[in-house]
């Protein structure tokens, strides 16, 4: 006969390899969840690009709309969203005035109710789940109320079901409040973010890190998620890492410097906040290029720093936010040009929207192409 111990001890041998064999299951589960979703990164092929036009309340944008539009038209799609009459009629008029074709085949007009022009981050967030590409739509509060209790925000948080609507792509509700001007993806397994935004508790009360992990990999398919942390001075978005660190491939990420020459100074808080996110990124594997910022300029009483972090990258162009300094314009214009050398690099003065919170970036909102593969 086995005695009582030998017995109890193959039980606990037959549970233990029971146990692996369900936890091999599980994980092997989660890894084919992991591969079959995944958000393409901005440089793969777009089918088009989207932006809402600015109303009433934010006029000064419009010529650099026009000139935004106008270039992506000359390399993808445009879909430009209008509330009114009015506003398309404005917005016709300014693409004429700046010598474009309001009428171009690559520019679609539709006419969506919304509140404001920063459709990166009340837009829709693309992602490809078994070779379908579908739109979550994250909540969007308008930031969470940052730029006043007053601002009104239910019709953008309701652009991403219109948008699937028009393109009769199926929408995914996310019962979290997040932008997507604080996401930044590699197209394969790695987030990139600010918890200083997601984890502002004017977004998402009671929050914490452990419980945003798994969000994100569950939501987005990745397996890495980097958390970098501060708020840069002025900023009322909370820091959203389209200002801070940009994937520009799969293994690289650029990340904003401050510089003797610059209003930020290489001892502030917001250059300890760069450059902790640099060597976060870079102890998590990934290679790390310092974007200089090389100069200041004085803009409506205010003093803004040279940042040239909130670029677009499309179809065989990028477009980044010029400040109307010849001298960090042009060099900024030359190291883009090497982070992407097989794209035509413009360079558009956006004061008037930097002074209001964002640049080119924030503006839009890139719609990857169907047959998109890694």
């Amino acid at each position: 006969m086995i005695g009582w111990g030998k017995l109890k001890l193959k039980i606990w041998i037959i549970f233990v390899t029971l146990l692996i064999s369900l936890l091999s299951k599980i994980t092997s589960a989660n890894e084919v969840n992991y591969k079959t979703k995944r958000v393409p990164a901005e440089w793969e092929t777009h089918e088009a690009t989207w932006m809402q036009w600015p109303g009433y309340w934010e006029k000064d944008y419009e010529i650099t709309f026009a000139k935004i539009a106008d270039i992506i038209s000359r390399y993808e799609k445009i879909h430009i969203l209008y509330n009114t009459a009015k506003v398309h009629g404005n917005a016709q008029r300014a693409l004429k005035e700046i010598g474009a074709d309001p009428q171009h085949k690559n520019i679609h007009w539709h006419k969506v109710p919304y509140n404001s022009a920063w459709m990166r981050d009340n837009g829709p967030v693309y992602i490809l789940d078994k070779n379908e590409l579908r739109i979550q739509n994250w909540g969007f509060n308008a930031w969470g109320g940052a730029f006043g209790s007053d601002i009104p925000f239910d019709l953008d948080n309701a652009v991403p079901k219109k948008v699937g609507k028009i393109l009769n792509m199926p929408v995914d509700h996310i019962d979290i409040v997040h932008e997507r001007g604080n996401l930044e993806f590699n197209g394969s397994n790695t987030v990139i973010l600010n918890w200083s935004t997601i984890g502002d508790p004017n977004r998402n009360l009671n929050y914490n890190k452990k419980q945003a992990e798994h969000d994100l990999k569950k939501n987005f398919g990745v397996t890495k998620v980097i958390f970098i942390e501060g708020i840069p001075d002025g900023d009322l978005t909370k820091g959203h890492i389209d200002g801070i660190a940009r994937f520009i491939d799969a293994r690289t990420v650029v990340v904003v410097q401050c510089t003797s020459h610059s209003s930020c100074r290489t001892d502030s808080k917001d250059a300890k906040i760069y450059d902790k996110a640099a060597r976060k990124i870079e102890a998590a594997g990934f290679n790390v290029i310092r974007e200089p910022i090389e100069g200041f300029v004085k803009y409506k009483s205010k003093i803004f720093d040279t940042n040239y972090m909130n670029w677009l990258v499309g179809n065989g162009f990028v477009i980044i936010p010029g400040f109307g300094n010849l001298q960090t314009d042009a060099q900024a214009k030359k190291r883009l040009k090497s982070y992407f050398p097989n794209r035509d690099v413009y360079l558009i003065e956006m004061l008037s929207s930097w002074a209001a919170g964002g640049g080119v970036h924030c503006h839009t909102n890139d719609q990857p192409a169907l047959s998109i593969t890694k």
